[in-house]
């Protein structure tokens, strides 16, 4: 499993790669060449968008999400995990709910392209599902885990 996640955080970073180098082949082209290429400003903006998404699905643990837990960190430990698990539980049942209507418009967007490379947006907005189902499994996970450490401390 630990190779499988270098290989995921690797796929990250190249994608991220690719995102720079093409933001500097952008700079490159308007600033010192006076030839902007088109290409450049919308690959960056799918790449943008496939960075964003694959690192919320695979390179950012759960646990270095940003979260407010001022109200419930005063709490017992068996009612703080029990909200935990509720928050767990409702996130990813957003994201399973979401996953159906997410689908159904990606799809939708296979026969529009982009305006310059003629990308197919289903491939553009792919990651988005790829996002949510991860969320729904992150969820599980955590509950399960959650589950795990209340039968422990009990």
């Amino acid at each position: 499993m630990a190779r499988f996640k270098r290989w995921l955080d690797h796929v990250g970073g190249l994608l991220f790669l690719a995102l720079f180098v093409v933001f500097i082949l952008q700079i490159g082209a308007r600033f010192l060449w006076n030839q902007p290429l088109p290409w450049t400003d919308e690959l960056a903006v799918v790449l943008y968008v496939w960075v964003i998404f694959w690192a919320c699905a695979f390179m950012v643990p759960a646990a270095s999400h940003v979260s407010v837990d001022i109200l419930i960190a005063p709490l017992p430990a068996a009612l703080r995990t029990g909200f935990q698990t509720a928050g767990q539980l409702m996130l990813g049942g957003l994201a399973l709910w979401a996953l159906p209507a997410s689908w159904d418009y990606v799809w939708f967007m296979r026969r529009e392209a982009t305006a310059v490379m003629g990308l197919p947006l289903f491939w553009v907005f792919l990651p988005l599902l790829v996002a949510l189902l991860m969320m729904v499994i992150k969820a599980l996970h955590s509950v399960w885990q959650l589950v795990l450490f209340m039968r422990k401390s009990a």
